[in-house]
């Protein structure tokens, strides 16, 4: 996979995502890529103010057809409302890539507004923003910008974009969202659709499945791709383990199989 532009496409040819004037700042910046920050509606509980750091070390591997293969190893920490990563992408001799970011997530009775921003190397910067509104049924609102450098978005959808849709928690430990990102500044027609469930029971497990439908092009003059994929994840006590399977990853002809092994700690 070569590398791309900070669309989450790559442009030489690659992990849902709420304005606020709180944030305005933020937006005002070079916009942080949501690789490696939460997705929307799938951000944990926040701890309470203080409470040690946890930390989640997940190695990945990449296989995709007509290219080489590539590896990432990132490390996310969380205290409270803070979250911090560090990670590092490799593909073969051809590119690598180390990024960091950030991300808070502010809670109300309604609403919870999570910010992030990140940083790479290649001269990458980044923010976007989630926003959930309601409780049992939610609206679920995004928004991101990058400055359009080199960057492997380890999300697999559009940075520069808008996110829209809703969600729901029909019982304890259970969850459901349906959202769309979509490219909305490089007229591409990039534009992802996730059908994300997820379960958890007893004895800390949890089952995530994440199927989504894609369509729109690598650049603006590039053909246009339209594929689908599934990701699943099983979560047991403090370990965890993620498949997946993408038909023209990033809009382009080639599809790709991803595992990565995770640790809690």
């Amino acid at each position: 996979m070569m590398v791309g532009k900070a669309s989450g496409y790559d442009a030489s040819m690659i992990s849902a995502k709420h304005l606020s004037l709180l944030l305005a700042p933020l937006l005002a910046m070079p916009a942080a890529a949501l690789a490696d920050a939460s997705r929307p509606g799938a951000a944990e509980g926040v701890g309470e103010a203080g409470e040690a750091w946890a930390f989640k070390l997940t190695p990945s591997y990449y296989a995709t057809t007509n290219q080489h293969s590539a590896s990432d190893l990132n490390l996310r920490a969380n205290s409270g409302m803070h979250a911090l990563w560090l990670g590092h992408y490799r593909r073969g001799t051809e590119f690598e890539q180390t990024r960091a970011g950030y991300e808070l997530t502010l809670e109300a009775e309604y609403a919870r507004l999570i910010p992030s921003l990140q940083l790479a190397t290649h001269g990458f910067a980044g923010t976007a923003v989630n926003l959930e509104i309601g409780t049992t049924i939610h609206a679920l609102l995004g928004y991101g910008r990058t400055n359009a450098r080199d960057y492997y978005n380890l999300n697999f959808d559009p940075n520069d974009s808008v996110v829209y849709g809703v969600g729901a928690r029909p019982t304890a430990g259970t969850s459901l969202s349906l959202y769309t990102v979509k490219d909305n500044r490089l007229h591409t027609e990039q534009a992802i659709t996730h059908l994300v469930a997820r379960a958890q029971w007893a004895d800390r497990q949890r089952l995530t499945v994440d199927l989504f439908e894609k369509s729109g092009r690598e650049s603006e003059e590039a053909p246009k791709f339209s594929g689908r994929g599934v990701s699943i994840t099983y979560d047991h006590r403090d370990l965890f383990v993620r498949l997946a399977r993408d038909h023209k990853v990033n809009f382009s002809a080639e599809n790709q199989s991803r595992i990565s092994l995770g640790l809690r700690f």
